[in-house]
């Protein structure tokens, strides 16, 4: 499995998505700021995981290879994003067709974004709601790119 971090700040997911896909998975971190990238280069290196990549870009500016993902991640990115529709435009391309895309938010974010806001900018770029998990403070909204 193939799976991109988008927005991967640290690393605080990268690291466990890369174990979870495992050697023969891959994860592709992704961010516009060179030091969080070297961050997450470190702590692949510290954890011994050799299945991360990096890659300098800004989402919405189609960077990412189109059909290339079998999932897609975003914890506490999109509000940070000022083109927050080609963003996921772009998300939406990258994934095969049956892709999917966890979008993870919590209130106390100052860039927090509520579900009926992710819905309405994803389904508007051809992404369905597929699950919902937690509450209005906390909660990860699973979408797919359609077959």
């Amino acid at each position: 499995m193939k799976v991109l971090d988008a927005g991967c700040g640290p690393g605080r997911v990268t690291i466990p998505l890369a174990k979870a896909v495992g050697p023969d998975g891959s994860v592709v971190a992704v961010d516009l700021q060179p030091k969080m990238l070297e961050l997450v280069a470190s702590k692949a290196r510290d954890a011994g995981v050799r299945n991360v990549t990096t890659l300098l870009a800004s989402l919405g500016q189609a960077k990412l290879e189109a059909g290339s993902y079998d999932r897609a991640v975003m914890a506490a990115v999109l509000g940070e994003i000022p083109d927050r529709h080609s963003a996921l435009v772009e998300l939406f391309r990258c994934l095969k067709p049956g892709g999917q895309l966890a979008v993870a938010e919590l209130i106390f974010d100052p860039h927090f974004q509520r579900r009926s806001t992710i819905n309405k900018l994803a389904c508007g770029v051809g992404f369905e709601e597929r699950a919902f998990f937690g509450n209005g403070i906390a909660y990860m909204l699973l979408l797919e790119r359609p077959q």
